[in-house]
């Protein structure tokens, strides 16, 4: 890489930032030849052949500052005061007309197909073909090499595009607020994330989107709220999706068009060139690339699920369009981190058990299997490589199984995994209703009875003798364990605290975040990033009182807190 891409002080304005442009994926793949040359493509239509459609931004009015990660700007070389920038407030709430060259007046946006638990969709295309979805709110403004490292910038909420199905290409400040902070928490507990540079919203700019009225259980939204609009900015090093290689997976073996293959084929090697370099040498076959990034992506969605699990994450919504294939995580919708332990976790009203959060690696195994089957035509002639691929496909549940295991066993702090008592504890979790992130983050002191468990009891399970016996007898048994370790309690604790987080985003610290937001007050969103950016750590007694507890119980099954509708 050139050296004008390697910052040396920081950056502090676009015309610094401006050199590092580089635009891999508009630069190597196909536009859709249909496409309008000044970016002006806002309205709904089907588009059948190209990687990307160049669509311009639609500026929010009277654009305002709200946050942005000072730790990813750290990261990026970019000072902070390059957030408040009029230059960077302007470009990063959509208005590209006046940015420095080599900066790109036109970003774009991307087409994919639909599978929802490994079943192909296309009725939520308005055309009914496949040809109309992809992003509609989501456009990029950016690809850049900054300090080695190969980023692209996106805008949500930034407007229509032809993949709009109809709607204001708009999102609100709340669940702008939402991705922003759960973006950076999610980096920070170390599972590979896209990113969050900054976060806007308009001093004028209003949209009605359904919501729910003041504590209401409805499962469904009852009323239309007036919110600001937002656009929070999401950096990864692609945006590419399971459902971008489908979709052209779908057009090749359908031969719906006499480029099909070359459209499939330009695409993966693309992602291998953007998230698999490392790993997969370019100087190799076509059909060995295949395999290879069929392998990895394997490992990548293994650990990044298991990961999830171990957090007490649910993405809620995992459909192929919303699995990353560089294998993190990405679409922060009906997101949700789990209070009271239940297997059956689910935050989306709209997503059914099959996306619930002991389900999810069942999810990821039908995108994988999706994925496979979009790389299958570039191999079709290779029986070979074909069954090598199948062997890679098959193999999926036992890596998942084998990764889960290790993840119980390093929560619990085992050298190895114990099925007993791993069982045990689900049952007994389950019966007496525990906080999953304080049980786990209480083990992880190595209590020598089970008085400090009893803070995460959400019944009144402390009361009853029974159940208090059994879990004494299930800590006398995990007890016995560990003495075989070879670490002193001190070093096994230590060990434990870093797997086991002791503050996580629930989603009841959320909804007061962006409820002050929209009358101006963003402070509390300053706070949770503090704390949300040391998961692990010990933090003041202040931020341990407030966020080191229980969900209240006037809580639970509260619209919006419990359970939410969709993203907007």
């Amino acid at each position: 890489m050139n050296a004008i891409n390697q910052p040396s002080t920081l950056v502090k304005t676009l015309n610094e930032l401006a050199p590092m442009s580089d635009y891999s994926l508009i630069n190597t793949l196909t536009p859709d030849p249909e496409a309008t040359k000044n970016g002006v493509d806002h309205f709904p239509r089907q588009v059948f052949s190209g990687h990307y459609v160049p669509v311009n931004p639609t500026p929010i009015k009277e654009p305002h500052y709200v946050a942005h990660s000072k730790i990813f700007f750290s990261e990026l070389g970019l000072d902070d005061s390059l957030a408040q920038n009029k230059d960077f407030i302007r470009m990063f709430s959509g208005d590209l007309s006046d940015v420095p060259h080599p900066l790109q007046k036109i970003g774009w946006a991307t087409g994919y197909a639909l599978s929802i638990y490994g079943t192909e969709y296309y009725q939520q295309c308005p055309f009914k073909t496949g040809n109309g979805y992809g992003d509609g709110r989501a456009i990029s403004i950016l690809e850049a090499n900054i300090k080695g490292q190969r980023w692209e910038m996106q805008l949500k909420g930034g407007g229509k595009t032809p993949y709009c199905r109809g709607a204001d290409g708009r999102a609100v400040l709340r669940s702008s607020v939402r991705e922003f902070l759960a973006q950076e928490h999610m980096n920070s507990l170390g599972i590979p994330t896209s990113r969050s540079l900054s976060l806007i919203t308009s001093k004028s700019e209003k949209v009605k989107r359904p919501w729910f009225t003041q504590g209401s259980h409805s499962r469904d939204p009852e009323v239309m709220i007036e919110e600001s609009v937002a656009i929070t900015t999401r950096v990864a090093h692609s945006f590419l999706r399971v459902g971008q290689f489908e979709l052209f997976g779908r057009r090749a073996s359908k031969k719906e068009h006499t480029e099909a293959l070359v459209e499939l084929s330009a695409i993966v090697l693309h992602l291998i060139d953007r998230e698999y370099n490392d790993v997969i040498d370019k100087n190799l076959s076509i059909e060995k690339k295949v395999i290879l990034l069929a392998a990895e992506f394997r490992n990548r969605l293994t650990s990044l699920v298991t990961n999830w699990i171990r957090v007490g994450y649910c993405q809620g919504n995992f459909n192929s369009d919303n699995c990353a294939a560089g294998g993190f995580t990405l679409d922060y919708g009906p997101f949700g981190f789990m209070d009271m332990f239940d297997p059956k976790f689910q935050p989306w009203t709209g997503g059914g058990d099959h996306f619930s959060y002991f389900n999810q690696p069942q999810a990821a195994e039908r995108n994988f299997h999706m994925f496979c089957k979009a790389l299958k035509p570039m191999i079709e002639t290779n029986e070979s490589a074909l069954n090598q691929l199948e062997e890679i496909e098959n193999g999926f549940s036992l890596v998942m199984q084998e990764k889960m295991e290790k993840m119980w066993a390093s929560k619990l702090g085992l050298s190895q995994f114990e099925a007993e008592l791993y069982k045990e504890l689900v049952m007994l979790m389950m019966k007496t209703h525990v906080d999953y992130t304080i049980f786990f983050r209480e083990l992880s002191s190595i209590p020598t009875d089970i008085t400090p468990f009893i803070k995460s009891f959400y019944n009144e399970s402390f009361s009853d003798e029974k159940i208090l016996k059994s879990w004494s007898q299930w800590l006398d048994k995990w007890k016995s364990l560990i003495h075989n370790s070879p670490q002193s309690h001190e070093a096994l604790s230590a060990q434990m605290k870093r797997v086991n987080p002791k503050y996580t985003l629930r989603e009841w610290f959320l909804v007061p975040a962006y409820q002050q937001a929209a009358n101006g007050d963003y402070s509390l969103i300053g706070e949770l990033q503090e704390v949300m950016t040391n998961p692990y750590e010990e933090l003041s007694y202040e931020m341990e009182q407030k966020y080191y507890r229980k969900k209240p119980s006037q809580f639970f099954l509260v619209a919006g807190i419990s359970h939410v509708s969709c993203s907007s």
